[in-house]
């Protein structure tokens, strides 16, 4: 989804699931793309062996029969665990908005020099048919993603595709997971493994440096149309319970069977925890509009200064929002001292903006 004025590009955050339920990316293209996809600078070794494989998904197994060379991600975030295992997709979807080839800073190392993919625009018609054939694509990944029945039968007549696994909500697959079966449709699992278990050190690092966020509790939001709240299968709640906060114990009750969902004042109750993190598009717009909401500026989480605010439209929102293999080492560096200002105990420790 391309980037949109102010905090409704937090329908960036947002729409990926509101929108693109019924409508995956599609639309115009930038970048060069038209080399075939090819292994970055010093990138892990190949695993011919590993073929073929087949993965499960919500719309049955697909199989792929040899090494795939030129990838297209639908999926939002996909590009993020490609780069990582070292390669390089021909085309990838727009999300965010800004990025060359939709790779964030925090992954562009990982492009080895190579071109930067082409990049497929969302206009929310669904997925531009056309322009992904002429990619000449032999694997299409789309596990972080809502595609429709139909839209997977149409994609599948030009390369295996993988879809987004049943067992969750669309946009619900865990970073790890996802990892690990781009690692597997890559033939590069060991490497998957490691990647996560590389970042996953660096989360339980920070977790064990900090063991007040051990059973505290915690909750994503934003002011997006009111009060929007994220569930536990959303992966920027993830974040925190990574950490070792607890989210609100019927919050996805509330919400229901979504990945985040508008809570009507009467449910404030929802976001007076012992931190509560907001993704805002003007942060000090955003937090006197919040606070002169007596349902909200009242509660206890305000009383005490237990808010951190992340900018939604900045490198360190984008990767908030993003939550990949590459993006949380990146977040993680920013949103600890945050979180750790947020529940020190003393409501006269601001919580500051990181540097960059």
């Amino acid at each position: 989804m391309a980037r949109t004025s102010r905090a409704p590009r937090l329908a960036a955050a947002l729409a990926s699931g509101l929108l693109l339920l019924g409508t995956a990316a599609c639309g115009g293209d930038s970048g060069s793309g038209s080399d075939s996809g090819s292994d970055a600078a010093g990138s892990a070794k190949k695993d011919s062996s590993a073929y073929p494989v087949s993965i499960q998904h919500k719309y049955g197994t697909t199989t792929i029969k040899a090494e795939p060379k030129r990838i297209v991600t639908v999926g939002l975030t996909d590009q993020d665990a490609v780069l990582a295992l070292g390669k390089v997709p021909v085309g990838t979807t727009e999300w965010l908005g800004g990025y060359p080839g939709a790779i964030g800073p925090w992954a562009k190392d990982k492009l080895g020099g190579a071109a930067a993919p082409t990049v497929l625009k969302d206009t929310g018609t669904g997925p531009q048919v056309e322009k992904i054939a002429a990619l000449k694509p032999d694997l299409i990944l789309a596990l972080y993603g809502g595609l429709t029945k139909e839209q997977y039968a149409t994609l599948s007549k030009f390369a295996p595709v993988v879809a987004q696994p049943k067992e969750y909500n669309d946009f619900g697959i865990p970073w790890q997971e996802l990892t690990k079966k781009v690692g597997t449709a890559l033939g590069k699992s060991d490497e998957a493994a490691k990647a996560v278990a590389d970042t996953e050190a660096k989360i339980a690092a920070a977790a064990a440096a900090h063991p007040e966020f051990k059973n505290a509790s915690g909750v994503m939001a934003t002011p997006y149309e009111g009060m929007f709240v994220f569930g536990s299968q959303d992966a920027r709640s993830r974040i925190l319970t990574g950490l070792g906060f607890k989210l609100p114990t019927d919050l996805d009750k509330a919400i229901g069977d979504q990945f985040g969902a508008n809570i009507s004042k009467e449910r404030t109750d929802l976001l007076d925890q012992d931190a509560i993190v907001w993704i805002v598009g003007d942060v000090a717009k955003d937090t006197a509009k919040l606070h002169k909401d007596a349902s909200y500026r009242d509660l206890g989480v305000v009383k005490d200064a237990r808010e951190v605010f992340v900018h939604e439209t900045g490198d360190y929102g984008n990767a908030t929002s993003f939550v990949s293999v590459l993006s949380l080492p990146y977040v993680i560096e920013r949103l600890v001292p945050q979180l750790a200002a947020a529940v020190d105990g003393k409501p006269a420790t601001k919580v500051e903006q990181p540097a960059a």
